[in-house]
């Protein structure tokens, strides 16, 4: 497979060995998650009142619904654009409720099952993948990117340096990339971590792409260059290593860890609720089965602790944070967990604003940015929020594409144009880091 062109032995440089795709898949892949979702639909509504946003609240809490967005049935309210996901034998019963109380719906996906076997994102396409080379427009499960994130830690000890921060739940290693030339004892750093949440595959795959560019134009571009030569940047393609797993073993819409709790059959924690910042408040839920479970206590996850941890040990030299999330198409920075304007809001503002500009001037592609409680909705207990309050003056968190077409399930034929726009925000956010703020 061509990367980019480039002569076969610089090539061979990021080509991870051959025993990454001679893997057998889980007997889940092969049986496309078992057709757990036959029948089940996605649906968009948008309540017009706050009586008809009453109703929707009462009726999800009887059905089984997976809410797609926004994340919490508390945050469904007046004009907010609501994305269920609602098994094949809830769906008639929503909605004869929704056409009983003329609320107005669309569906999205007519059958759930039908959407994953014509590929949309899944990880039955290995076909498609040369056996020579690392594609970087398709998903890739846990073990094939913590077997590239090896292959780069022997291939580029020059720029890379692969490291564990700790055990997930399971026991899996919580490793991390550090990616910069090392030419001084003191550089600032840029912390950036995907799949958070376990459903979200564009993140993972936005997080090899940008480890995959910063090398290969490292020596040509003098944008990258700066930024590697001044700056390093911690990369942890895969927060929440479980849950990623999970969702391509048994449920492709998992969202949580994997933790189980003592006094309820239901497992995980929403890992970006579990921070300790308004941990548990507005947003978040105290429901073990809910998706926004907040856990038993502020970093009651491991792989939140660890990472928190890291953070803390390194906050003097870290100045920038950077989360991917799917899906909204939004450039969220805080706070999340209140209305209330940032101290260094015109700078932080100003960042956003010329990044989301760099974003859409590639494929034209619009991202409304601002601050999260009012951009996307109120959360307590996030990442972002508590990195910001422990003293790292730069967090964003980036919902990539796209607006709900496709929501979760992005095509690998997105992949591309959503990592190109997307690194060129991201290049600008740093680029200001450097020139502008402290």
């Amino acid at each position: 497979m061509e990367l980019l062109g480039k002569p076969r032995s610089q090539r061979a440089a990021f080509l991870p060995l051959c025993l990454l795709f001679l893997k057998i898949l889980h007997p889940g892949h092969s049986h496309l998650y078992s057709s757990r979702y036959a029948g089940d639909k996605v649906i968009r509504l948008i309540p017009n009142t706050e009586e008809e946003a009453y109703a929707l609240k009462k009726i999800y809490q009887q059905l089984k619904v997976d809410l797609w967005q926004p994340s919490s049935i508390s945050q469904v309210s007046e004009g907010t654009v609501t994305d269920v996901h609602i098994p094949h034998n809830d769906s008639r019963a929503l909605l004869a409720f929704l056409q009983e109380t003329n609320i107005h719906y669309k569906i999205l996906m007519e059958d759930l099952q039908k959407v994953l076997e014509k590929g949309s994102s899944l990880p039955t396409q290995r076909s498609r993948r040369s056996v020579s080379g690392y594609n970087y427009e398709v998903y890739h499960s846990l073990e094939e990117i913590q077997n590239w994130m090896h292959h780069l830690n022997k291939t580029h000890s020059g720029l890379i340096h692969m490291f564990s921060i700790g055990k997930s739940y399971e026991g899996r290693s919580l490793f991390v990339l550090k990616l910069g030339r090392r030419s001084r004892a003191y550089k600032r750093a840029v912390w950036i971590d995907c799949g958070i949440h376990a459903r979200e595959w564009i993140g993972p795959a936005f997080c090899q792409w940008f480890v995959k560019e910063a090398l290969l134009t490292y020596k040509s571009d003098p944008t990258m260059r700066k930024m590697l030569n001044h700056l390093y940047f911690y990369i942890m393609p895969v927060f929440n290593v479980d849950g990623y797993h999970f969702s391509w073993t048994n449920d492709r819409f998992w969202r949580k860890t994997r933790s189980r709790n003592s006094r309820f059959r239901c497992r995980g924690v929403d890992a970006n609720r579990n921070w300790r910042v308004k941990w548990c408040d507005e947003g978040a839920s105290m429901h073990p089965c809910d998706d926004t479970y907040c856990g038993p206590f502020p970093e009651s996850e491991p792989e939140v602790k660890a990472v928190a941890n890291f953070l803390r040990k390194h906050k003097k030299h870290i100045r920038a944070y950077l989360s991917f999330h799917a899906y909204a198409q939004m450039l969220l920075y805080p706070y999340s967990y209140k209305y209330a304007t940032i101290p260094n809001f015109s700078c932080v503002e100003s960042a956003a604003h010329k990044a989301v500009k760099a974003l859409q001037s590639v494929y034209g592609i619009q991202y409304r940015y601002g601050p999260a409680s009012s951009t996307l909705y109120v959360s307590s207990g996030s990442s972002m929020d508590w990195a910001y309050k422990n003293g790292i003056p730069y967090t964003f968190a980036f919902e990539l594409r796209d607006t709900g077409h496709f929501g979760f399930l992005l095509p690998e034929m997105l992949i591309k144009p959503t990592c190109t726009e997307t690194m060129l925000a991201v290049k600008n956010i740093t680029m200001h880091l450097l020139r502008k703020c402290p």
